[in-house]
């Protein structure tokens, strides 16, 4: 016989019901970091804000080239990567024809600039004099970072859905092989110790380590404390690696001599893109939230000195080696047009 519920014991099992789901909800919001960290002052200055061409679609990575002082900016909405002069503060062409631009890597030595261009599933090869497509060259799907290898003269291309790194030949454009991964790909670093490649594995919440010469997965490091691993920069000097994990607002810091994590640390909402300045010792984590956190990282130890929100759509960051000078392309900058906000340390 079916046992009919009071009205009272329906009430109490909804309102029950009511404060699990309620419970769990709050459970996933905490994972996700969906609150913001503690604001704590940005020791920067701004010095400059560079009016950008284009509409208030979204920017992507940006890379330096120090020596030549140039700043190429992938456009993702408008498909172009800019260039932009940063002794004189003014844009000195834009390069079309990179559908979904996503990642963009200048690489001084050989005078060129990659691009990922993410909706035709393509990495193209720029002259950094003259902004002329050089190559294109096939990848996986949904190219994203990039990263260079000096000893094989490859450039390495992380493609988050199709879970590979492409690996191309950097002056013909040749595909020499593709790496699998087994899991979406986040970014790709080069170490110039080990002379490995690093790969963020972001639904596996661990770096892959990979051999070039043999194009294999040496290693798997797991990342405990880290959702969804995206943002990778290197410390070579120092032996470190620092991870932005975009599903739970975290920054690990990982020994690359243990490969244990030797430190977790909060940043804003959805962390996107690093910067490291090595002679300053410092490190930028530009957040999808439009947060920037700062962190000094003396002696191996990573200590947050700023996090606060920049600018509506601040989640990328290139930093300038000699001038110590940061820089975030944002979509609505002066009277709503795009800019490029450059600041100073205060410090």
């Amino acid at each position: 016989m079916t046992r009919r519920l009071s009205p009272r014991t329906l009430i109490a099992l909804a309102a029950g019901l009511v404060v699990a789901i309620a419970a769990a909800v709050a459970g996933v919001l905490l994972t996700r970091g969906d609150a913001e960290p503690p604001k704590a002052a940005l020791p920067l200055r701004p010095v400059a804000k560079v009016a950008l061409p284009g509409d208030n679609s979204r920017f992507d990575y940006a890379s330096l080239d120090p020596g030549r002082h140039l700043l190429f900016i992938a456009h993702l909405g408008a498909s172009q990567v800019i260039e932009v002069d940063i002794r004189t503060n003014h844009v000195v062409r834009t390069i079309d024809n990179l559908p979904g631009v996503h990642g963009v890597l200048v690489v001084p030595a050989l005078h060129r600039v990659y691009a990922t261009a993410s909706d035709a599933n393509q990495v193209a090869a720029i002259d950094e004099s003259t902004g002329a497509v050089l190559h294109r060259s096939p990848t996986g799907g949904t190219p994203d970072g990039l990263a260079y290898d000096p000893q094989r003269h490859t450039v390495w291309t992380t493609n988050e859905s199709g879970g590979s790194e492409t690996v191309v030949d950097a002056t013909t454009g040749a595909v020499r092989s593709t790496v699998t991964l087994v899991g979406e790909a986040g970014n790709v670093a080069y170490d110039p110790t080990t002379r490995q490649m690093l790969v963020d594995v972001q639904t596996r919440n661990e770096l892959a380590v990979i051999d070039p010469a043999t194009l294999h997965i040496t290693r798997r490091v797991a990342l405990p404390g880290c959702d969804h691993d995206h943002g990778l920069t290197l410390a070579p000097a120092d032996r470190l690696a620092y991870v932005a994990c975009d599903g739970n607002a975290r920054l690990l810091t990982v020994d690359l001599t243990t490969f244990r994590v030797t430190g977790n640390d909060q940043v804003g909402q959805d962390p996107d893109v690093l910067a490291y300045d090595p002679p300053a010792h410092y490190l930028y984590v530009a957040a999808e939230s439009g947060w920037v956190t700062t962190a000094d990282t003396h002696d191996r130890h990573l200590t947050v000195t700023g996090r606060a929100h920049l600018a509506d759509g601040a989640h990328v960051v290139a930093v300038d080696p000699t001038t110590h000078r940061s820089y975030y392309p944002v979509p609505h900058g002066s009277g709503g047009h795009p800019a490029l906000l450059v600041y100073q340390p205060a410090r």
